[in-house]
């Protein structure tokens, strides 16, 4: 009999990751919750079917019920959030297994003063940092240094709590709104950064304790408009892989992944799950941003349609311990351009209706990745703001940019906003 697997969460991210492991032969049937428009469709041919099931990804006591009702062989994590909350912990106690990390190891990206203290005692390479707990600290920071200033929420912001800048007064304005709570109890510490020169690369790597695989590159646009202008997103594109000068990506293995990886177990909390390394590529040197304890989106997006090898195979192998036990393969390039509603990341209307979705899927090469989209009344319609990840794929960038496009113009909603500069060497 075949497997049964979880996918937690509602995004392009984890529409990705159940698409993938549908595609296992040793898996029989998909679970996403809660899913989204995307998320459901019936068993074919080398692909197993999925079923969105209408639990919360923070209902943590309801997913383990429902896990062990079900007989899942393996739950999925995509968001944070569950995560720093424990489902992890929570599912381990009752003999289900999870890929992803324990509330402790999670806080590397729960916490980033947790995570910078965690890299300058493994000695790995980051920004200059300053961590403070009152206005009048940090604002005498900034004027002590020279602009351009790094500000984040020390906690979860969904991407949107930071703040690069180099106006003292917009600066100013973010730390006192970061401290009277804009992003809740995720802004009560504010970390002030030193800035990095160069382009931003993201380095994924399946973790089991101090042990480590590393999956394709990729490089997202966080920005909301072209040319790196707006403000942060959760990310608006994303392209896979990255080219990189030879033995560069071995060397942040060994200087960012493993040290880091270390440094956990040594403190007793050994890491389970996909560790996301955000870094700058400096004249210096790779230098880390900062870590993820999971999949990234919409990386995801575009760096799973290149597998070659078995997602579900290399999970189970992270689950036993030897998550380097079999090489991750792959081929091609990958290109994804996410299609947001009008408004965002600000307020934003739902219930827009979609057209030309299927459309798009049909063309060759292309990936139509939902995430905040619902089924209502017989049509698909905005439920988010991020609503689509259109991903191409091709042999070269340029013909995996061309198919990616190519889908998004097929894809019509009122207020449709994207980036029309995805996959150029622009940064943010």
């Amino acid at each position: 009999m075949k497997d049964a697997v979880l996918v937690v969460g509602g995004g392009g991210r984890e529409h990705a990751l159940a698409w993938a492991l549908a595609g296992s032969p040793e898996v029989g049937r998909v679970y996403v919750v809660p899913g989204n428009a995307g998320t459901a469709w019936p068993a074919e041919e080398g692909r197993a079917g999925a079923e969105r099931v209408p639990i919360a990804a923070n209902a943590l006591e309801e997913l383990a019920a429902f896990a062990r009702e079900r007989r899942v062989a393996l739950t999925v994590v995509g968001p944070e959030a569950p995560l720093a909350a424990g489902l992890a912990d929570l599912f381990q106690d009752r003999g289900l297994a999870v890929f992803g990390p324990t509330r402790a190891a999670a806080r590397i990206e729960a916490s980033k003063a947790f995570a910078k203290a965690l890299m300058q005692e493994a000695g790995v390479p980051t920004a200059r940092w300053r961590v403070f707990e009152r206005a009048e600290a940090a604002l005498a920071y900034l004027e002590d240094t020279d602009p351009p200033w790094v500000v984040k929420a020390s906690g979860l912001a969904a991407g949107k709590g930071v703040l690069v800048t180099d106006d003292y007064e917009e600066a100013r304005a973010f730390v006192h709104g970061l401290l009277a709570g804009r992003f809740g109890e995720a802004g009560r510490e504010v970390v002030i950064e030193e800035f990095l020169e160069g382009p931003e690369l993201s380095v994924f790597a399946l973790a089991a304790g101090e042990r480590f695989a590393l999956l394709p590159t990729a490089r997202d646009y966080k920005r909301i408009y072209e040319g790196g202008h707006g403000p942060n997103t959760g990310g608006m594109g994303a392209r896979s892989p990255v080219a990189l000068a030879p033995g560069l990506l071995e060397e942040i293995g060994r200087r960012v992944v493993a040290p880091t990886l270390e440094a956990l177990a040594a403190r007793g909390t050994p890491y389970l799950g996909v560790l996301y390394a955000g870094l700058k590529l400096t004249p210096d040197g790779p230098k880390v941003l900062e870590f993820n304890a999971r999949f990234g989106d919409p990386e995801t997006q575009a760096v799973l349609p290149l597998f070659t090898s078995d997602l579900y195979a290399h999970l189970q192998e992270a689950l036993a311990g030897r998550p380097d036990a079999r090489p991750v393969t792959y081929a091609g390039h990958a290109l994804t351009v996410v299609m947001a509603s009008a408004g965002y990341p600000g307020s934003y209307t739902k219930g827009v209706p979609i057209a030309g979705l299927e459309e798009a899927a049909r063309l060759p090469g292309v990936h139509v990745f939902h995430a905040g989209t619902e089924a209502r009344g017989g049509r698909i319609v905005t439920a988010g703001g991020r609503v689509l990840a259109l991903t191409g794929v091709a042999d070269t960038p340029e013909q995996a940019r061309q198919r990616a496009y190519a889908a998004v113009r097929r894809v019509r909603f009122e207020g449709a906003q994207y980036r029309r500069d995805i996959g150029t060497e622009v940064v943010g």
